[in-house]
């Protein structure tokens, strides 16, 4: 948790000062709050400010300790909206989990503690040997393939049972196809997708 101390001091500049003393931070390293005057001293708020790389970080240690996986994470930073975590290690299994559901639930919630009281969303991936994108790259290759079929044979086609990651893929990848649409149905975790013709759609 971040430390946080308020001080006084005859300026804001010393009040400043005294409190980054205290808590053995730079002022790169500390988020300032101004809080006004009392009794002709100058109050402020310093919050250690904590890295998202950190915050992360100390998070999956915990639940690779917890999970007996002995890993290294390495973080890449696709666009300004969105932290790339692969993780590589013995064991790594442990870490993915049947279907991809550990790393799933890893992913979420790393999303919530990265974005706690923040207004700007980041987008937080965590991935385990990239398995998450090769996963993702068949579920596309699935998703054309089993499209080609529904127009071929004009009947929808239902797909086996996936995690709401996954079939989130299966949505994203036909959403721009103006022959098929999709549908998730069923209760979890027996939920699946279901691809068919849009309606009044002639095929040729």
């Amino acid at each position: 948790m971040a430390r946080t101390i308020i001080k006084k001091g005859k300026t804001v500049e010393e009040a400043i000062s005294l409190a980054l003393t205290e808590l053995q931070l730079d002022i790169e390293n500390a988020d300032v709050e101004v809080l006004g005057n009392e009794d002709e001293f100058s109050v402020v708020k310093v919050t250690e400010h904590i890295s998202d790389e950190t915050k992360i970080s100390v998070f999956l240690k915990e639940v690779m300790s917890y999970l007996g996986v002995e890993g290294e994470p390495s973080f890449s930073y696709p666009d300004e909206e969105t932290i790339k975590i692969d993780i590589a290690g013995d064991n790594i299994s442990s870490m993915i989990g049947k279907r991809g559901d550990v790393v799933y639930a890893v992913s979420y919630l790393a999303n919530i503690i990265v974005n706690k009281d923040k207004t700007v969303f980041k987008r937080v991936i965590v991935d385990c040997e990239n398995y998450r994108a090769n996963k993702e790259k068949k579920l596309i290759d699935l998703a054309n393939s089993t499209a080609a079929r529904v127009c071929k044979y004009r009947r929808p086609i239902q797909l086996p049972p996936m995690p709401a990651a996954e079939r989130r893929i299966i949505h994203t990848a036909l959403q721009s196809n103006r022959m098929v649409e999709t549908e998730s149905f069923g209760v979890e975790p027996q939920r699946c997708v279901v691809i068919r013709l849009r309606p009044y759609t002639k095929v040729i």
